[in-house]
């Protein structure tokens, strides 16, 4: 990780925890993460819409340095889209991050590329800032196309984005196989994939963007594991997924450092 790029750590809750859940894994979460962990690391929390309003509430009354974050957007500012949420509404809410393209958006949903492209736009239009992810397949790493995987989604992903547009973003590298699955790459499969991620960048807006952008890993990231993934050279952050519903797990995810050799 370069000193220049501060990591985000981003706790994904998926479908999990009610508003009230979600309440108490905030309050616990604010006494568990102390002020020189906020000093070193960003946090984000990205709970289920219908508690985007309880948490936001509660941080902004306890004053918690912890960022709102969001799991989705829908492309269009307003209109008739029953279930769906804009950007400006998240935005009103006072959420900074919003993940797009998930790798279970993409599979489960169908979400592609031009999909999470226009949504990227979106949330930037917003005033916030997306967690852009890519990741491969198992068939896709085992037949040697990981690479050109990435490559392909993030050409998708971040199409007519400008390049300091692009060096703000977030970049989650999430593998497929690893989200879940308690399997998870080794560090060293890590930083190959995130440095290609940042390479690709380089190549695609410039020096500047690929040296700003900030790049996490997700796949079944855990406190034991964190250390050593974060101590990569270009891993700035972790994308959690199920470690993040408790709050002390979360945490010491968050304090990664005190447990790096």
């Amino acid at each position: 990780m370069s000193a220049n790029r501060r990591p985000l750590i981003s706790g994904n809750w998926k479908m999990n925890h009610n508003h009230l859940e979600a309440i108490q894994t905030v309050q616990k979460l604010a006494y568990a993460i102390e002020k020189d962990d906020y000093e070193a690391v960003d946090v984000s929390v990205h709970p289920p819409f219908t508690d985007l309003r309880s948490v936001q509430t509660v941080l902004q009354a306890d004053q918690i340095p912890i960022s709102l974050g969001a799991q989705n957007a829908h492309e269009a500012e307003r209109g008739a889209f029953t279930g769906e949420v804009s950007a400006p509404m998240l935005a009103k809410l006072n959420v900074a991050y919003v993940i797009v393209g998930h790798s279970e958006r993409r599979e489960l949903f169908g979400e592609s590329d031009a999909d999470v492209n226009v949504k990227a736009r979106a949330v930037l239009a917003a005033g916030m800032t997306p967690i852009v992810c890519v990741g491969e397949t198992l068939d896709g790493r085992s037949t040697g196309h990981a690479e050109a995987r990435i490559t392909e989604q993030l050409t998708g992903s971040l199409a007519g984005l400008k390049a300091d547009a692009v060096g703000d973003l977030v970049i989650a590298y999430e593998p497929i196989w690893a989200i879940g699955t308690g399997e998870t790459a080794t560090p060293v499969d890590a930083q190959q994939m995130c440095a290609h991620v940042r390479a690709r960048i380089d190549a695609m807006f410039g020096a500047a963007a690929a040296a700003s952008v900030r790049i996490q890993y997700g796949g079944s990231v855990k406190p034991g594991n964190a250390p050593e993934l974060m101590a990569q050279p270009d891993i700035d952050g972790a994308l959690v997924g199920g470690a993040s519903l408790d709050a002390n797990e979360f945490a010491r995810i968050v304090k990664y450092r005190l447990y790096q050799v």
